[in-house]
């Protein structure tokens, strides 16, 4: 298992800026640092590219589908314009250099029409990602479907959904991200849902239950881990906590993350925290 940080813990709109950042990580023992994604035409992936060759550091990509993007909506025309912009996220974090995208890339978050989900919008989905299927092989990109809670989406919030969505698909290159802040809200047990996934799981977001500190919640960690080892996963653990810091205005953290937490806390404290248990 690898240890990473996602850029979530510094800001949502990333910039030359934040780049600085990489070297530092790997003084702490992070060998991989998640890129936020939300329109990739908004990241300049060649000069990104070149600050992650230089210090050796790997690069997952984690997607955010903006407004007017939905692979499960009722208007045909959304769909197809919605599997345009997966196959220019897949194009582009290829550029970054990345080999794994993820994030909830079934629907916006916040799409929540009142009702459960149906069966066209689940056939929709499989539609989706099964198109996608020959731009990840000629791209070497993992495709890892995270759910998320049902205060932001209502069509994938477990993990034996996003499994039984990945067996509709049926496509090797598409799995499941796991990430503890959810799963701690969906799932009457982490480890044993990431034993159920088995081979599924493809990407892990290491997150406390309030976004904080690892280890300074209630998510049982160390069952965690113990799970991920029974399972031989070999994967990043990606610390995705929200820091703060009044110089990221455009940061998460700015809204709720604990004002003593600051975002090289949520890395650097993390990525010890997890060494400690692995």
């Amino acid at each position: 298992m690898k240890i990473g940080v996602s850029g979530f813990a510094w800001t949502t709109q990333l910039n030359p800026s934040h780049l600085e950042l990489l070297p530092k990580l790997r003084e702490h023992g992070l060998v991989g640092f998640e890129i936020p994604m939300f329109r990739p035409a908004d990241l300049d992936a060649p000069a990104i590219r070149r600050a992650f060759e230089s210090c050796g550091l790997d690069c997952t990509v984690c997607a955010i589908l903006p407004e007017g993007i939905n692979p499960i909506s009722p208007d045909a025309l959304v769909r197809k314009k919605s599997l345009a912009h997966l196959v220019q996220c897949v194009e582009t974090s290829a550029e970054l250099g990345a080999q794994l995208l993820g994030g909830p890339l079934f629907a916006p978050i916040g799409y929540l029409p009142g009702r459960r989900r149906n069966d066209d919008e689940w056939a929709w989905a499989v539609e989706c990602f099964q198109a996608l299927g020959g731009v990840l092989d000629a791209h070497n990109m993992t495709l890892s479907i995270e759910p998320v809670n049902r205060s932001e989406t209502f069509f994938l919030t477990t993990g034996a959904e996003a499994k039984a969505l990945c067996e509709a698909i049926a496509h090797p290159r598409v799995g499941v991200t796991i990430d503890t802040f959810h799963a701690n809200i969906e799932e009457q047990n982490i480890a044993a849902t990431v034993n159920s996934l088995g081979p599924h799981l493809k990407h892990v977001h290491a997150s406390e239950n309030d976004r904080g500190l690892l280890g300074s919640g209630h998510v049982d960690f160390s069952a965690v881990v113990a799970a991920l080892t029974k399972i031989a996963y070999n994967g990043y653990l990606m610390i995705e906590g929200f820091g703060y810091s009044p110089a990221e205005p455009n940061s998460l953290g700015a809204l709720y993350g604990d004002l003593k937490v600051s975002p090289e806390d949520i890395a650097f404290k993390g990525a010890a925290y997890l060494q400690s248990l692995l």
